[in-house]
């Protein structure tokens, strides 16, 4: 019947070739009359050819089933293993823990003492912290009533705060300790005490506290000190004022007279001797004189009173003149007076009171400089200012006698400057005309090496260190 279906008109090797390539193994083919949606056998496949009509295919079904077969019973062996698995592991699964008393592990793991107590005061648990803190034992029994009691023991108890969430209590005991006591309700029958030392932070609080009145009590005394001192500073200027105007008078008309007597102006004297005392009185008047001018400029200086003037200031011309003041009076204590190089800078400032700055430290540096030293005035012009620098090899001056000049009045070593003559306030005037300008002073000395000292005067806002011939200009 195959060789039939096979030999039927039309279905050669071309129509053969047009099959899919799925359906080629078949071992018999046919031509059937029937419709195509119609379910065919188990292992058959129909489909329709062109010009023939629907062709049927059928299989070997040994061949057919002996692809299925293999993979069918791998799935089946699969499903096996996974069940076995599923099944050893429900059989290895932890067991479920054991019930515990959580509220026991809950206050243990407190940092601080922690108790709960049912209504009527019975304790239901509490951790060693609060055991220790009223020194019970691990078994004993307590109540409400008798832990208070024993926290407060020689002390006394201070009510912090008391509302209805909670009730804070601080308890001062009597070995210096301080707990803190909170109380909050526990359910609907009970309530729960924290305890927890605060000592340290109760010590750290006064200890600020006390810190911070002491801190009040020096700055109340500070602003009573600096306003006494300002105080006194006028009162002094005052005096000084009031002493210069009442000394200068009679002094003035002491100079004045033994100037009249030194000319023997209504005759002679008739002894040479008496002109000798005329000028001893007027020399020591006009000493006299200088002294209490000397002493009311600082005082000037100091309280600020002093006005200074703004004027350019050449700088190369200022040191020149100070030179030439000096210079003699050098040459006649052996003294070599050196003049540096000129910045050629131009400042703003009081000409008159920064010559008397130079003045003093270049007349203290000739007092001081043996013969045979050497003295130098330089000025150094820099993008901020200039530096006026007036360095000698005299003596020098120890740490401590640096020391002294910061104060004024404070004349160190009186007998040091009695053997050189003045008052000992040439450096703090320097010092107060530098601070007024706005600059500073410092001085750099050695004994038997010398001194140096330098003032820095710093540009004002808006100004530049001109050069001389562009300010003259």
């Amino acid at each position: 019947m195959v060789a039939d279906l096979m030999e039927t008109p039309g279905l050669d090797a071309e129509a053969m070739a047009q099959l899919p390539k799925a359906y080629s193994p078949a071992v018999a083919a046919r031509v059937v009359e029937t419709d195509l949606a119609d379910t065919p056998p188990l292992v058959a496949y129909r489909f329709q050819v062109p010009e023939i009509g629907i062709v049927e295919l059928r299989h070997d079904v040994a061949a057919a089933l002996s692809g299925v077969l293999p993979r069918g019973a791998g799935a089946y062996l699969v499903a096996i293993i996974i069940g076995v698995l599923a099944l050893r592991r429900r059989e290895v699964a932890p067991p479920a823990p054991a019930p515990v008393n959580n509220l026991d592990n809950l206050v243990a793991a407190i940092p601080y003492g922690v108790a709960c107590w049912s209504r009527n005061g019975t304790l239901i648990a509490c951790n060693e912290r609060y055991r220790a803190s009223i020194g019970s034992g691990a078994d004993e029994a307590i109540v409400y009533g008798e832990a208070v009691k024993r926290l407060i023991g020689a002390g006394y108890m201070k009510m912090v705060a008391d509302g209805e969430a909670n009730r804070v209590l601080e308890l001062h005991r009597g070995d210096g300790s301080c707990l803190l006591i909170d109380e909050r309700p526990f359910g609907r029958e009970g309530f729960v005490t924290l305890v927890s030392d605060v000592t340290e932070r109760k010590r750290t609080d006064a200890l600020l506290t006390n810190i911070r009145e002491e801190q009040r009590l020096l700055a109340r005394r500070y602003h009573e000190e600096k306003l006494k001192a300002e105080a006194a500073s006028r009162s002094k200027t005052n005096f000084l004022a009031h002493l210069s105007h009442d000394i200068r008078t009679p002094l003035n008309h002491i100079i004045g007279f033994a100037e009249l007597i030194r000319h023997q102006t209504y005759g002679p004297l008739g002894d040479a001797r008496y002109l000798e005392y005329v000028q001893n009185i007027k020399s020591s008047g006009e000493l006299l004189l200088d002294s209490f001018a000397t002493i009311l400029d600082l005082a000037e200086l100091e309280s600020g009173q002093k006005v200074l003037k703004t004027e350019p200031v050449a700088i190369d011309d200022l040191i020149a003149s100070v030179a030439t003041r000096f210079k003699p009076q050098a040459v006649r204590a052996g003294v070599r007076f050196e003049l540096g190089e000129g910045c050629g800078s131009v400042l703003t400032g009081d000409r008159f009171s920064l010559t008397r700055m130079l003045s003093n430290i270049v007349e203290n540096a000739i007092r001081f400089t043996p013969a045979g030293g050497r003295i130098t005035l330089a000025a150094f012009a820099a993008t901020d200012g200039v530096v006026l620098e007036v360095s000698d090899t005299g003596l020098g001056m120890s740490a401590e006698r640096l020391e002294s000049l910061a104060h004024p009045f404070a004349l160190g070593d009186a007998s040091f400057t009695r053997e050189n003559g003045g008052l000992g306030l040439g450096i703090p005037i320097a010092r107060a005309i530098a601070e007024l300008s706005g600059g500073r002073m410092a001085i750099d000395s050695s004994p038997a090496l010398g001194t140096t000292v330098a003032f820095s005067l710093p540009l004002r806002t808006g100004e530049a260190a001109l050069p001389a011939t562009q300010a003259a200009a």
